[in-house]
């Protein structure tokens, strides 16, 4: 394992058993972002660092019982969150890095993203390997429950001009990477970057 997955597993195996608590009031955010992502019935999606598989309900939902839904995260006390949540009825999880998924290409419709382009270790390559496993139109969300500058603030820092999320960052390096950014918004309540697999 790199020093990197190392890095992401420790950060998120300390915060794993009262993530949920931390944020209770996340559901509704997750919600409206899923539902602008245009899934239809029987559509296959999966959710990219998944986390304690917040999204995976109104994926579900959203997709219904024709659909597929999975849930990819690198970390297993996550994961194990998950199931503990009882959100392993909603979808299935797999145990992997997002940087080498092992699904075939052009295999999702769509990718969900919560949190998830700070932790990623070479966001170029890494947004590439999400755009082999969909489909060409198909979608990707870059989400946040909370928009950059409150999450800066949370954190006690301040913006910075390097932030993969600014909108002049994020759009170069989806467009380099299979990826071609559909809407951009950032406010206090959330964040949400959508995205349209190119041919």
């Amino acid at each position: 394992m790199s020093d990197d997955q190392t890095r992401v597993q420790e950060f998120f195996t300390a915060r794993a058993t009262d993530w949920d608590s931390r944020f209770p009031d996340d559901g509704p955010a997750y919600a409206a972002a899923v539902a602008e992502l245009g899934l239809r019935a029987g559509d296959r999606v999966l959710d990219a660092g998944c986390g304690t598989g917040r999204a995976l309900p109104p994926l579900r939902a959203t997709v219904g019982p024709s659909g597929v839904v999975l849930g990819a995260d690198l970390t297993p006390a996550m994961l194990r969150e998950a199931v503990r949540a009882g959100r392993d009825r909603y979808g299935a999880l797999l145990l992997t890095d997002v940087a080498a998924l092992p699904l075939r290409s052009h295999a999702l419709d769509a990718v969900f993203g919560a949190g998830l382009i700070s932790h990623l270790p070479s966001p170029a390559e890494n947004l590439r390997e999400l755009a082999r496993v969909v489909r060409p139109g198909g979608v990707l969300a870059l989400f946040h429950p909370i928009g950059r500058a409150a999450l800066a603030a949370r954190h006690g820092r301040a913006l910075t001009p390097d932030d993969l999320r600014a909108e002049p960052n994020l759009r170069p390096l989806l467009a380099g990477s299979g990826w071609r950014m559909t809407s951009y918004v950032d406010e206090d309540s959330r964040f949400l970057a959508l995205a349209v697999r190119e041919d």
